[in-house]
């Protein structure tokens, strides 16, 4: 397992990948797995590449303003031997409006997926955050779509591969009603979604590490080990409640959650998809 955190600290490898995916999503052309051509690359090195593109884009303008959980599946987890959840950054030109178009030909190969999203209250710093400490600290929960996009070529993904092309992250949708997190049982908030008015899948808020807040803390420790924390008004996104689904042109989606409302999103009818 020790081995898994070897970190190369080869800045030529790690910038080449970063441009790589970077030139990626700019020219809508998925590229082979990194994780086959440079096998010997770790979760770490994962991250020393997502964070070369996060900062290209601070550079241009763009602000973080949350981030989200993958991996939060523990059947998942165990197909992928992966033993933690992956973070990314939600940076502020990835967000759309509930019931927006979103241009499907901005994107590769989009997928979406239904999860309930958070936004801080306060400051949450690692390490030794609990589940109850980050419910003290969440301000109130949205039900959320996220529009997941990978630049792997057909999402022949490992956690390298999703990790350091910002955890497949491309666009979110959050619902317009803010619940208060007092005295709602997360892990029982049910969800059905659908689409072109067809249901699709239904889930649960358990589906998630057992508790979608559970993901919010242990986020916040992973946070601490880069020096870095939430803060209020982020956005963190705990992961998905069910598989994920492939969008066709002129797609509409609705998801619905049990006490905290409905969000909805569709998609242009120009454009390919892989």
């Amino acid at each position: 397992m020790a081995d898994q955190h070897r970190v190369l600290r080869d800045d030529a490898v790690t910038a080449g990948l970063a441009d790589l995916l970077w030139q990626a999503e700019a020219g809508r052309a998925a590229v082979d797995p990194i994780s086959e051509a440079w096998p010997g690359l770790t979760i770490d090195d994962a991250y020393a590449i997502q964070t070369r593109n996060i900062e290209r884009r601070r550079a241009a303008g763009r602000v973080i303003r949350g981030r989200k959980v993958g991996l939060t599946s523990r059947p998942m987890q165990e197909f992928l031997r992966v033993y933690e959840p992956t973070f990314g950054a939600l940076l502020d030109d990835m967000f759309v409006e509930d019931g927006d178009e979103i241009a499907l030909d901005e994107l590769i190969q989009p997928r979406v997926e239904a999860e309930i999203a958070f936004i801080m209250g306060r400051d949450l710093a690692g390490p030794g955050i609990t589940t109850s400490n980050a419910l003290t600290a969440i301000a109130g929960v949205l039900p959320a779509l996220e529009i997941g996009d990978s630049r792997i070529a057909d999402w022949r993904i490992q956690p390298v591969d999703t990790v350091a092309d910002n955890a497949s992250s491309a666009r979110l949708v959050l619902g317009g009603r803010l619940t208060a997190v007092t005295d709602l049982d997360l892990t029982v908030v049910g969800m059905v979604i659908s689409r072109n008015g067809e249901l699709l899948h239904t889930g649960a808020g358990a589906a998630v590490l057992g508790n979608p807040a559970r993901c919010v803390a242990w986020l916040a420790n992973k946070l601490a080990s880069f020096g870095t924390s939430l803060r209020p008004g982020d956005v963190v996104l705990s992961g998905a409640l069910h598989r994920l689904v492939p969008v066709l042109p002129g797609d509409v989606f609705r998801a619905e959650f049990g006490h905290l409302g409905a969000v909805t999103t569709h998609f242009s009818g120009k454009g390919q998809v892989a």
